[in-house]
Order: structure tokens, then C-alpha cells, then sequence
């Protein structure tokens, strides 16, 4: 048998976005089933409403402009939570009391990329849970900086870097480069570079695609241009 390669994963998301939170949870299952293939993780940026205001909005508000009504919001919120359960994720929409502008937060996760082994995988989860779990708003410089600790990173560096225009244009134009290549909805688990699974799929089907390539990988058929 073919030792395998490590499979790299980019996933292109937005920590406002539920279905991100769930595809988290459903692709960390994955690569636990698969002991053996040794995988990298790669957060991407994506902007679900990118004309949010820097300070957000009411997000109560903000959800019936969206959607129309609360019933409709409610039954959403109901199949969302139930999803969750089911992946550990104990979802408190009631909590939220702000839609956020969530570019600041894409800095600061493409910030911890360089911040050691697992660093920003930790706080893309630690920003979900903030979020979904916890009602905070991830808009706000302060929190961010408090889930860069906790996650590993060195606050005062962050505080600093959001203080600034730092990484802005670069966040902004790797969402333009995801829309350009196809990418309307997120999550998106960009394999390779070249094999997209979209949406927030079972763990079995994510477990499948990674295994495919891992195999293409090992065995030279994954030798095409792309990515």
C-alpha cells in the first residue's frame, strides 16, 4: 500500500455563517476517521454580506429584512440547532444581538496562520462558538483580540494590527478570487487546490473525497495543473 501524502484543505468561509460552523464540525469527524492520511488545514476568507457597516447591525432587524418573517427565521433556527446538536454544537441564536461586518475577524484568522501548528483552526472555532454559542459580537476589536488569545496568539500584536489597515486589500481580494473562481455559497472544502466540495456535507462524504485524493496523490494521478 501507498504511504499517503498529507491532503491540503482550504476552506472558504464566514464565521456568521451556521453551515460553516456545522461543516467544521463534520470535517473534523472526517479526518478523524481517517487516522492515516495526514491532513492541512487552511482557513479562506468569504463575506456573506460584505456591506455590513463596521459596527454591524441589530441583528433581530437585520433578519427580518432578510427573510421576511420571524416564523421563517424560526423554523431555520430550529433545523439549524437540531443539526447542530447532532455535532456537539449547542447553537443560541436568541443570544446574538448583532450582525457583524466580519472583514476584521478574516484578518485576524489569516493573522494566525502564522501563529503555530493548529493556531487557526483553534480560533476559527473559538470565533464560531463566540458567535453561535455565546452571542458576542465578533465585529468588536475587543473580542477578537481576547479569542486571538485564547487561541494561542499574541494579543498585542493583534491589537495593534487592528488598529491599522493591515491585510485589508489582501482579505478582500482572496474573497474576489473565490467568487471568481465559482464560489457563491460557503462552506467550500477547496481539495488541493482543484477539488471542490460544496456545502456542509456529511462526515462519510467528506471522508470519501479526502481518501480519493489522498489515493490520486500517492499514487502520481493527481499530477495535473491547478490550484
Amino acid at each position: 500500500m501507498l504511504q499517503p501524502l498529507p491532503v491540503t484543505i482550504d476552506v472558504v468561509s464566514d464565521v456568521v455563517c451556521p453551515w460553516c460552523y456545522i461543516g467544521r464540525a463534520r470535517l473534523g469527524q472526517a479526518i478523524k476517521a481517517l487516522p492515516d492520511i495526514p491532513v492541512e488545514l487552511r482557513w479562506r476568507p468569504f463575506q456573506l454580506d460584505p456591506t455590513l457597516p463596521p459596527k454591524g447591525k441589530d441583528r433581530h432587524a437585520y433578519m427580518m429584512d432578510k427573510f421576511g418573517s420571524a416564523e421563517r427565521i424560526g423554523q431555520m433556527h430550529q433545523q439549524i440547532t437540531e443539526l447542530g446538536q447532532d455535532v456537539g454544537i449547542t447553537f443560541d441564536f436568541d443570544a446574538i444581538k448583532i450582525s457583524p461586518n466580519t472583514l476584521d475577524a478574516h484578518r485576524v484568522i489569516r493573522w494566525s496562520a502564522t501563529a503555530g501548528a493548529d493556531v487557526q483552526d483553534r480560533l476559527v472555532g473559538r470565533l464560531f462558538a463566540l458567535y453561535f454559542e455565546e452571542g458576542a459580537d465578533i465585529g468588536d476589536p475587543a473580542v477578537l483580540i481576547e479569542g486571538a488569545r485564547q487561541a494561542g496568539m499574541d494579543a498585542a500584536l493583534v491589537e495593534t494590527l487592528l488598529a491599522t489597515e493591515a491585510d485589508r486589500p489582501e482579505v478582500q481580494q482572496e474573497i474576489a478570487t473565490a467568487q471568481q473562481m465559482g464560489v457563491t455559497g460557503v462552506p467550500c472544502f477547496l481539495l488541493e487546490g482543484r477539488f471542490a466540495v460544496m456545502g456542509a456535507q456529511d462526515p462519510a462524504t467528506l471522508a470519501d473525497a479526502i481518501s480519493k485524493v489522498a489515493e490520486a496523490k500517492a499514487n502520481g494521478t493527481l499530477d495535473a495543473p491547478g490550484g
